[in-house]
């Protein structure tokens, strides 16, 4: 282990006799620099790194104060300390204040005193340069935190851009459109739909499109905690509120202050919850956990329910005045059999999310095994999907295609009894045919798009005629302009 390097000790003063003796003290434990006046003195100090500068009050042009006064500018951490003759107090005091020195010594002084005020004095710069240097370590991470924290917030906001959510179904149309509408204002929105349909995504893009894009955006399951730890989770608390609180806590409306506060399965929250919720929308405040104050906050509220609320309402579940206060905007998010339009791209997008993950170059769904997608039941909607390609990715050898074999897919009715809706169609409301027609006209765009829109080589790609490529276009509705390389 190498030695620390030896501290430098700056000694001024006009008398010859006095610098070899701070020198003949000292020379042991530092390296000692010698000046006989200020000017000298402070060209040594631009010149060399100085721990500690010893400086003697009574000198003809710059005196000791003056002295150190200029040297705190040039070196700032290194200790000064005055040498005086001085008895008088108050003319020590004041000399002490102006010249912004560690410590003082009466001559004469003895070889053990300033020994010792000198090692204080450097042990004190050592503190200061070691202090100083976790400073800026701590300011360089706080830039970099910083830099992080713009490349997450931006790359969030891009994550969850409004053309990221993939969608391309009549049913998903219809929730873009009302997302447009009450994406500039701070409107209530309720959104509501099963387990898995992707409405925290719905949350978030909301959110992340609109004027409290630079503020927070926090969630919380209402139904995955009790009712006091909830409280405490949304609303704060503090020290001694309950057992356990052993110091204040902000809750999630608190810390969210001007941004967006995302309530899921907000229809699972006790009577006793809704009362306090109800208190928030309407008062635009909260009450802490044991505090006697209320805070104001001012938050966007989004909440989410994976069952009919108003059916819960009408049956007493839910309480009717919060139900209103929620339901200013609602949306519903279509079930995955609504929406089997969506199923290919949705597989696309996972495939190569997944692929991407685990470093597998994937050739992507066989013919028979997105057909076994698209008539699959799907309970779990969108996340049941998503879990089911990952699995596939990761059972899937490199570079080849996901096949019926790998897709853990529930190979049952569309609903219970096998039967229809009374028009022939299952219960999502789409026949063998119509799921058919969704493949069809997804490979037709797929082709298009890698083609450039060119409708010879797409023909060719498909094995149709150009007259047969028109008529499937003509009866999709599909515009090959849209897909022309410009």
């Amino acid at each position: 282990m190498s030695e620390s390097p030896r501290l430098t000790v700056l000694a001024v003063d006009d008398e010859s006799s006095s610098l070899n003796a701070i020198k003949r003290t000292l020379r042991r434990e530092y390296d000692v620099l010698l000046s006989l006046n200020g000017h000298s003195a402070l060209e040594a100090l631009r010149a060399n790194p100085v721990a500690v500068i010893l400086a003697d009050q009574r000198m003809p042009e710059m005196n000791g104060v003056s002295f150190l006064q200029k040297a705190r500018e040039i070196q700032p951490e290194a200790m000064r300390i005055l040498i005086t003759g001085y008895t008088d107090s108050e003319t020590i005091v004041q000399a002490i204040n102006q010249g912004h020195v560690f410590y003082y010594i009466n001559k004469p002084w003895e070889p053990d005193e300033l020994r010792i005020i000198v090692e204080r004095a450097a042990e004190q710069h050592c503190l200061r340069v070691e202090n100083r240097r976790l400073m800026d370590e701590l300011e360089k991470a706080n830039q970099a935190l910083s830099a992080e924290n713009t490349l997450l917030h931006q790359e969030m906001e891009r994550q969850f851009h409004f053309d990221n959510i993939i969608g391309s179904s009549a049913a998903m149309e219809q929730v873009f459109q009302l997302m447009r509408k009450v994406i500039p204002n701070a409107t209530t929105v309720l959104l509501q739909g099963e387990t898995g349909t992707g409405k925290e995504l719905i949350a978030r893009a909301i959110h992340y499109n609109g004027p409290r894009r630079e503020q927070l955006f926090v969630a919380q399951n209402c139904g995955a905690l009790p009712d006091n730890l909830l409280e405490s989770e949304l609303f704060g608390h503090v020290r001694g509120a309950f057992t356990g609180a052993t110091g204040d806590k902000k809750g999630l409306f608190e810390i969210a202050d001007g941004g967006t506060v995302f309530l899921d399965e907000i229809n699972d929250t006790s009577p006793a919850m809704q009362q306090r919720l109800l208190r928030v929308l309407q008062e635009g405040e909260i009450h802490p956990l044991g505090s006697e104050t209320t805070v104001k906050v001012d938050v966007r509220v989004i909440s989410a329910a994976n069952r009919d609320l108003k059916d819960a309402m009408e049956k007493g579940e839910f309480r009717q005045d919060l139900y209103y206060r929620l339901n200013v905007f609602p949306i519903r998010i279509p079930p995955l059999r609504e929406r089997r339009d969506d199923i290919p791209r949705l597989v696309e997008f996972f495939v190569a999310r997944y692929a991407r993950k685990q470093g597998k170059l994937i050739g992507g769904v066989s013919t028979e095994g997105m057909s076994l997608l698209m008539g699959a039941a799907f309970p779990g909607n969108v996340r049941q999907l998503e879990n089911l390609v990952e699995r596939a990715v990761t059972l899937a050898d490199p570079e080849g295609y996901l096949t019926p074999d790998l897709l853990d897919v529930e190979r049952q009715p569309l609903f219970e009894d096998g039967g229809s809706d009374g028009n022939g169609a299952p219960e999502g409301g789409q026949t063998l045919k119509d799921m058919v027609e969704s493949l069809e006209k997804f490979h037709i765009v797929r082709q298009l798009e890698a083609t450039g829109g060119n409708i010879t080589h797409t023909a060719d790609r498909l094995g149709l005629s150009r007259l047969g490529l028109h008529k499937k276009m003509q009866r999709y509705d599909i515009d090959s302009t849209k897909y022309k390389v410009r």
